[in-house]
């Protein structure tokens, strides 16, 4: 079978049994990628790129799939996206007031992911457990909610003394987790590392979210693979974890890193 489009980030639902379903949508086709684990695949990359905002083409992608000047004025590409402490959507201050509203100023939770090594982030009650997922985490829980975006980012600005903030990408696709984590005892000790007014957020939400991954064998040394540089690839997939594609011969490939990229896909 074939499909052609533009690579936007995989859609992903965790089922009953804690799975991550994973589905990609390239043109008018949806593809269950699951279904394709252990199959052979073919992406073509016809030297086209699309910004994912305003979809002119582009030379260049920024920011994952932004056009040079989307990169600059698009309110999906704001300086709060990365780092949410610097957000002043709740001083009227922002590119666009209408998506601060519906992005900035909503619920949100600082949390502890292991996806590799534990870490601390940010994320939009709506996108839980889609965050998660997308970094490739094994397991998560909810330390703090607070009422936007910018109080979330200062707490997880105080935390990061402690934590990394950062998915070590290698760790999570070889998925060299830590499967000892003691979450009661971490929770406890991150919210004892926080300010009284931080822990007036404390999230009442501790249960551990856990996922597993549709990976038939994990890379033991794996290698970023790019459409910039290889425009034809092929070969077996072998799983599926966070945004990356896990094929033979221990490359992997970042979907999200390529928004925008105009490919045909046989499968």
């Amino acid at each position: 079978m074939q499909a052609e489009g533009n690579l936007l980030k995989m859609k992903s639902e965790v089922g009953d049994d804690r799975k991550v379903i994973y589905r990609l949508l390239l043109g008018m086709t949806e593809i269950n990628m699951n279904e394709l684990v252990e199959r052979p695949i073919r992406i073509l990359f016809s030297g086209t790129i699309h910004c994912v905002c305003c979809g002119r083409v582009t030379r260049k992608s920024f920011a994952q799939g932004f056009c040079f000047n989307c990169m600059q004025t698009a309110p999906e590409a704001e300086e709060c996206v990365l780092r949410p402490a610097l957000c002043k959507a709740h001083l009227g201050v922002a590119r666009d007031m209408d998506y601060a509203l519906a992005h900035c100023l909503k619920p949100h939770f600082v949390y502890l992911a292991n996806s590799g090594e534990v870490k601390v982030g940010v994320t939009r009650q709506s996108q839980i457990p889609t965050r998660w997922v997308d970094q490739g985490a094994s397991s998560a829980i909810k330390l703090c909610e607070t009422p936007n975006r910018h109080i979330a980012g200062l707490v997880e600005q105080h935390l990061c003394r402690h934590f990394s903030d950062k998915t070590v990408w290698k760790k999570m696709v070889m998925n060299h987790v830590n499967k000892e984590v003691d979450w009661t005892d971490l929770r406890q000790k991150a919210l004892g590392l926080l300010t009284p007014g931080m822990l007036r957020f404390k999230s009442t939400d501790d249960q551990v979210y856990t996922f597993s991954y549709p990976v038939y064998a994990f890379p033991e040394n794996p290698q970023t693979v790019s459409l910039d540089k290889v425009p034809v690839i092929e070969g077996h997939l072998l799983g599926i974890k966070g945004q990356y594609l896990l094929l033979d011969e221990n490359r992997v490939l970042n979907i999200r890193r390529h928004s925008g990229y105009q490919i045909i896909l046989d499968y």
